[in-house]
């Protein structure tokens, strides 16, 4: 495991206004790893003056990026018409080429698995500004292709394009009766609504973010919302805590709520047909209970635990489902059996967060114990702590795009790249290689562990725990520790979020500021991008543009097939 820290630098790099307020609120604008210098490219953030009411008190906002699908002909209705000066503002966001270009990065909703989609590479774009306040005019590219940044923050979701340079908002979507908490897209969606969003009320909207940028206006456009309606006597105003598309499974997401349930829906049916659930007679159990009804939705209700779930994540693949709770418990559940295959506890306090590698063979979580958990799906248990957080673990994530210098991936020497944030306002960076960690064995005496480097078989438990069977939390020394490869403080405020995309890092705090950090290859190009803006147009803002003197050297993250600009 490499133990060296490499730390932010203090010299501080143009990033427009992003750049300005780090370097007073004493942040610094770029952090090296290995592999080079990651700087901050620019800011994404929402005007006070949006926001009406914050429903039920403070909420954190989370992020989700999104790659919008070029539109297939004939798919849908022709939309309005967008207005003339929303077609000026097209016009030079294609001369400047600030728009939406067509990338390939991952996408990151609720469902904390990331996964890779790639488009051809294009100079430039389509994408029409919005105005100030974000919203109020339609987008001129809703039949095209791009990524986009949304994100909540009290009343009201925001959508934002990851490639321009403009801070503010393209859209903003307000909602008048409760705050949205979470959100997940589907960039595979065959058709209607890929967007999903959970509410502070219990309730959920699924719509087309398509729709949403055509569409001017902040309210939401042709949204379907669904009530889970329970008649059994449990309240059904417990708020939303993570929401999730099943990945495989055409139209199907699932919910999870502060009273410890989790509901699965089927984005065809209608969304407010009561329907009726048994009495949950032990909290403390698992119990799954199906909709009487073939027209009911939800379809199914899964009652996990006694207590809030905080997070949940599907593997990859779909066939299972990772969630974390109030009460520590990690639990992995087959999710078409319907059946727990194994679960663990924290060191203490609540888990809050959970993610799973690209390859579906490990996982990660985050929580009150300032400890990042390694989990490993063969052996069903912790394998590794990284401790380096000196508050709580807000996210985590895996960086499926990176890979270690003359390294396939593949095998047991595979390394993996994984990031965390945290209420301490930190970015941690890790790598995991099996090979190389060092392994308690317990002393058959019971005595003072014994140490090994080795296969990842060679656990401090040798065998693997039956089916179905929470598991304790390990004493601290019996497992091995990671140590950050990178610790740097990126926000003024604690972070909620971080997403890894195939050019960037992407961190979000709980007041919704989001923060872009170019990966090292792609510095120069972005150095390259800015200057050809600044010559096309000299009305551009200096303090927007880049000005970045690093280079890119002995970079190590996988190159999409066609390299993107910036």
């Amino acid at each position: 495991m490499a133990a060296t820290s490499y730390s932010s630098s203090s010299s501080a790099a143009g990033a427009g206004g992003g750049a300005a307020a780090a370097t007073a609120a004493g942040l610094k604008t770029y952090f090296k790893t290995p592999e080079g210098r990651h700087k901050l490219q620019y800011e994404k953030a929402h005007s006070a003056t949006i926001l009406h009411y914050n429903h039920g008190g403070k909420t954190v906002s989370q992020l989700t990026v999104a790659y919008l699908k070029e539109r297939s002909t004939g798919q849908g209705s022709t939309p309005s018409t967008p207005s003339s000066s929303s077609g000026m503002r097209s016009a030079a966001a294609r001369l400047l080429g600030t728009g939406n270009g067509s990338r390939a990065l991952s996408f990151v909703g609720g469902n904390g698995a990331s996964r890779a989609v790639s488009g051809s590479s294009r100079v430039g774009g389509t994408l029409g500004t919005s105005t100030s306040l974000g919203g109020s005019q339609a987008v001129a590219n809703y039949d095209g292709k791009g990524a986009y940044i949304i994100y909540n923050s009290a009343d009201t979701l925001f959508i934002s394009d990851l490639n321009s340079q403009d801070k503010d908002p393209l859209k903003s979507i307000h909602f008048s009766n409760s705050n949205p908490l979470c959100h997940a897209f589907d960039s595979e969606a065959k058709e209607g609504h890929d967007l999903i969003i959970g509410m502070g009320s219990g309730d959920v909207y699924s719509m087309s973010l398509r729709q949403q940028l055509q569409e001017p206006g902040r309210k939401p456009v042709a949204a379907q919302h669904y009530n889970k309606g329970d008649k059994d006597g449990a309240s059904i105003s417990s708020r939303c805590t993570s929401i999730a598309w099943v990945p495989e499974c055409e139209g199907i997401f699932v919910v999870s709520h502060s009273d410890g349930n989790l509901y699965v829906y089927d984005k065809s049916r209608d969304g407010n047909i009561e329907c009726t659930f048994p009495a949950i007679k032990d909290p403390a159990q698992l119990v799954v209970s199906h909709a009487k009804s073939s027209k009911s939705n939800p379809i199914a209700r899964w009652h996990v635990c006694h207590g809030s779930i905080n997070a949940i994540s599907f593997s990859p693949d779909g066939a299972y489902l990772a969630t974390v709770g109030r009460d520590g418990y990690l639990r992995v559940f087959d999710f078409s059996k319907e059946q727990l295959i194994f679960g663990g506890k924290s060191y203490y306090g609540a888990l809050l967060c959970c993610t799973w590698s690209s390859d579906g063979k490990y996982l990660l979580t985050g929580g009150e114990d300032d400890l990042v958990q390694v989990w490993s799906m063969d052996d069903r248990k912790t394998v590794a702590w990284g401790e380096g957080h000196n508050s709580w673990v807000s996210g985590v994530a895996f960086d499926p795009y990176w890979s270690p210098p003359n390294s396939d991936g593949t095998g047991e020497n595979a390394v993996y790249r994984f990031g965390s944030v945290g209420q301490d306002t930190q970015l941690l960076l890790w790598d995991l290689a099996m090979d190389e960690i060092v392994v308690p064995l317990r002393h058959p005496s019971g005595g003072s562990p014994t140490f090994s480097s080795g296969s990842p078989s060679a656990h401090w438990d040798s065998a693997c725990p039956p089916t179905g069977i929470l598991q304790p939390s390990p004493r601290m020394r019996d497992v091995p520790k990671l140590s950050p490869l990178v610790a740097h403080r990126v926000h003024a405020d604690p972070l909620s979020g971080v997403v890894f995309s195939t050019e960037s890092v992407v961190t979000i705090c709980r007041e919704g500021l989001i923060k872009i950090w170019a990966r090292p290859a792609h510095t120069e190009n972005n150095q390259q991008s800015n200057s050809s803006e600044l010559v096309l147009c000299n009305t551009v803002s200096k303090d927007r543009a880049i000005t970045s003197s690093s280079k890119a050297s002995g970079s190590s993250f996988k190159q999409p097939s066609s390299p993107g600009l910036t």
